[in-house]
């Protein structure tokens, strides 16, 4: 009498290509419910943030503009000007 022998498969195992393309549906499901479920999903700012930058930027605008109307500022400029007019004319 021949024996026959039985080899246990998973399902689905036997074919690979599928397995894979399955596996990598599988896998990016996985993927794109973690990046927008997850800790990631806070991308924006809240409206502390957006006062504490409002207030950042207001204040560095303040500045700006004290340094730019100062008067060593202003000869600077000036001079700039006059060189680079003297030079091309």
């Amino acid at each position: 009498m021949a024996r026959i022998s039985v080899v246990r498969v998973r399902p689905g195992a036997v074919h690979g290509r599928r397995d894979w393309s399955r596996w990598a549906a599988r896998w990016a499901r996985a993927r794109w419910a973690l990046l927008t479920t997850g800790a990631h999903r806070d991308r924006g700012m809240s409206t502390a943030e957006y006062a504490v930058g409002t207030i950042a930027a207001c204040a560095f605008a303040a500045l700006l503009f004290k340094v730019v109307t100062s008067s060593e500022v202003q000869q600077m400029i000036t001079a700039l000007i006059n060189r680079a007019l003297t030079v091309a004319g």
